[in-house]
């Protein structure tokens, strides 16, 4: 038997704001990268679920026009995940963490 969850209807999202927080160019760059393995992960788990390519999204027959290689996506499909990895970043750095990015070995 199916248990029923109540969802409060009046739900507002209240994420951190990350509005001031600032990011070092290196790290800026380090957000593309993100940005790519972010759509990477998405495109896996959909092949996993048994989805693949349509040029046109289709639920019922598990087909997603942006299952392609990142490199490929349309730009405002990269945007998103763009987005998504930058506010990830800057929720890591607005908690109090640093990232640095790692000494170049000669």
């Amino acid at each position: 038997m199916m248990k029923r969850v109540k969802y409060n209807l009046r739900y507002i999202p209240q994420p951190l704001d990350t509005s001031k927080v600032e990011l070092p160019n290196e790290i800026l760059a380090l957000s593309e990268e993100l940005a790519k393995n972010t759509h990477e992960v998405w495109a896996q788990r959909r092949f996993a679920e048994g989805w693949k390519y349509g040029p046109v999204r289709n639920d019922a027959r598990k087909e997603h026009p942006c299952l392609v290689p990142y490199e490929v996506l349309p730009e405002n499909e990269k945007e998103y995940d763009r987005c998504t990895a930058l506010e990830a970043i800057r929720f890591v750095v607005g908690c109090g963490y640093e990232i640095h990015q790692p000494a170049q070995l000669e």
